[in-house]
């Protein structure tokens, strides 16, 4: 138990003097994952905006598929895009293997289908009430979009926020993808699990706190952004 306060006692001091190591990781960290989530978002709410406007013969199935890559297990994401991204694989030319780019390659392809899944619901519901206006204005389709997109935009925050708490979290594909290499590919998660099989509790301990403070805020601000959507306060 003492060890545990100590290690406790040690992250505080660590984080409220900014450590060096701490402060990196976590810009890292940030850098990924934020970069992720504008790929990710850029890709996702085009696609779930179309899903919502254009019918076509597999477009119930490609809901389905949708849904079900929401849990896409991470160390496969990372199995694949190793394979691609390796030497021997049809992009290992690029030598993009254990580099901040696999990694957010990675996480786009993890967040993806949940930032377009949620975002689908939102646009669907919102598409059957402006389906008449719309159609009876006989306005194009990219026009469609773009008015859902702009009129759901709360959602599609909330959305994207949603996204970003899953590539935030995620440890498995970027630890098979980038390798943890120091200054070069570690991030919050992946420090973690090394300094915690170190014995490094304090260093681990501070990333963890950091770690569990962007969970918290995310959360609060989805939760902030549902609650001001529902009372029409936005």
């Amino acid at each position: 138990m003492g060890d545990l306060w100590a290690g406790i006692t040690e992250a505080f001091r660590l984080l409220v003097t900014l450590d060096g190591d701490l402060v990196e990781i976590t810009l890292r960290s940030l850098q990924v994952t934020l970069s992720a989530l504008v790929i990710g978002s850029a890709i996702a709410l085009p696609m779930a905006a179309l899903l919502a406007v254009r019918r076509f013969r597999f477009r119930r199935g490609v809901i389905v598929v949708l849904n079900a890559l929401m849990g896409l297990p991470p160390v496969v994401v990372g199995l694949v895009v190793y394979v691609l991204l390796s030497r021997s694989g049809p992009f290992g030319v690029l030598g993009l293997l254990f580099t901040p780019t696999a990694m957010i390659v990675a996480q786009v392809i993890i967040i993806v289908p949940l930032i377009a899944s949620i975002a689908h619901q939102s646009l669907r519901d919102l598409w059957s009430e402006y389906h008449d206006l719309l159609i009876s204005m006989n306005v194009t389709q990219g026009q469609k979009m773009r008015t859902l997109l702009w009129d759901a935009r709360r959602a599609l925050l909330t959305a994207s926020l949603a996204g970003f708490g899953r590539a935030i979290g995620e440890v498995g594909a970027i630890m098979i993808v980038g390798g943890n290499i120091d200054h070069a590919t570690r991030v919050l998660t992946t420090a973690i699990a090394l300094e915690t099989g170190k014995g490094d509790f304090a260093l681990a301990l501070g990333l963890g706190i950091i770690l569990i403070g962007l969970a918290i805020t995310v959360n609060l601000a989805i939760h902030w952004l549902s609650r001001t959507e529902q009372e029409g306060r936005w």
